[in-house]
């Protein structure tokens, strides 16, 4: 049986390889790693290109998509400045009576951010297993909410109906979801039929089901452009088809007291007819919250792997290339987004999950510890992460910071209140 290489493919098609790449990704071109390489059976590449080439592609959910609803890009900002100082996570008294449930929560961040705001978490659902024990233990553990927290894939039916029962009964106010991002991403290929892509309709398929007041989404900016504007077209038309109103924008977190610039696409809809809120922007770049003062504190701090902060261990040679990187450069040039040098004057660069390739002390001649990484996502200095470093930093990367999440829930809170 001939075997074929990616280059192989590409060169027979006159195709580029990262298009063949993306083949590989979607699941229309079957191939099998080895060795960290690519190998296309010849069969296999003839079913491919019987199919992809002559025409008949894999249709995407997408196809059907032709309108674009306007009213969905006008955005309403509330004044929440008012509202800032409430802090759920840290006093009891400050609960606002409103329940939600976190959809793909990860280790918690986005329900983090709604417990600030005075919100109380009744189910959550996240696959994950070092997640979900951050989860357990920050949220059930260690503040005592009343939840069923376990390792849950949102995809099977038998996860729903669990989910149903658990919360059979009680008036939900907002389901909140930040649906997995990386088939969205900007630093990823954009695969239109990655089926990442449509995990959000699990989500539509639970909102519809448990009809909570409002609905809040999360995702990356690079979900906006992609079929340009379709998939975003798509998904605040099907919320429109089970009675949710969707407005749309983009976010970004250094505005909320985060120190970190980081840009998400916020989806908040409603079915009980009021505006949509999105939260007005409480700083600007002239005050915005910096490095320095996020994490300055922790440059003396003697390791401590009960508080998440733990140096990693560098030889003297990475110790001298580290140091040499000037702020907001990257170690390697060919991993902008990787090994990048905060700034220690401004708000940190975005903090992401690059298996362990994490963002570089400004000052010191090291990356940055999960405590600071999650100083920098804005968690509260008693959130704890469980597992391994290496998941601890997944984890942080992953996360909605908590300040935004807080931001968006005390919009919300004024939407609820206008019912």
């Amino acid at each position: 049986m001939k075997i074929l290489t990616v280059e192989d493919v590409a060169k027979k098609t006159g195709k580029s390889i990262k298009t063949i790449r993306r083949q590989i990704a979607e699941g229309s071109l079957k191939a099998t790693k080895i060795n960290n390489r690519y190998r296309i059976a010849e069969k296999d590449y003839k079913n491919w290109y019987n199919n992809y080439i002559s025409g008949n592609k894999k249709k995407s959910i997408f196809d059907d998509v032709n309108y674009i609803n306007t009213e969905a890009k006008k955005i309403n900002y509330v004044d929440i400045s008012k509202m800032w100082s409430t802090d759920g996570w840290k006093n009891k008294e400050q609960r606002n009576g409103l329940n939600f449930i976190d959809l793909f929560a990860g280790a918690g961040g986005l329900s983090c951010g709604f417990v600030m705001a005075g919100y109380t978490p009744i189910a959550s659902v996240e696959n994950m297993p070092q997640a979900v024990a951050t989860y357990k233990y920050n949220f059930v553990d260690k503040k005592g909410f009343d939840e069923n927290v376990e390792i849950r894939d949102i995809r099977q039916k038998k996860v729903k109906e669990n989910l149903y029962s658990s919360v059979k009964g009680k008036n939900i106010d907002v389901i909140v979801g930040g649906f997995p991002c990386q088939g969205f991403s900007m630093a990823g290929n954009r695969i239109v039929t990655d089926k990442r892509n449509t995990l959000y309709l699990d989500m539509l398929e639970i909102v519809n089901h448990l009809k909570p007041k409002v609905v809040v989404m999360e995702n990356v900016p690079g979900l906006r452009s992609m079929l340009g504007g379709k998939i975003e077209e798509k998904i605040i038309n099907d919320f429109e088809k089970i009675g949710y109103k969707i407005n749309v924008t983009i976010l970004n977190a250094a505005d909320y007291y985060t120190p970190q610039t980081r840009r998400r696409v916020i989806f908040i809809g409603n079915r009980i007819g009021v505006l949509n809120y999105h939260p007005k922007p409480l700083l600007t770049e002239e005050n915005y919250i910096t490095t320095k003062e996020a994490i300055g504190d922790l440059m003396t701090l003697k390791p401590s792997p009960l508080f998440n902060h733990v140096p990693t261990k560098h030889s003297e040679d990475m110790k001298k290339r580290l140091k040499a990187v000037k702020e907001g450069s990257s170690l390697y040039e060919n991993y902008s987004d990787s090994w990048k040098k905060c700034p220690w004057n401004k708000p940190s660069c975005t903090v992401k999950e690059n298996h362990g390739a994490v963002n570089i002390h400004p000052k010191l001649p090291r990356v940055l510890t999960a405590r600071e990484l999650a100083r920098l996502q804005s968690f509260p200095d008693d959130f704890i992460f469980q597992g391994s470093k290496k998941w601890q930093l997944t984890q942080i990367g992953n996360a909605v910071p908590c300040y935004l999440g807080k931001a968006i829930g005390l919009a919300v809170e004024k939407m609820l209140k206008k019912e």
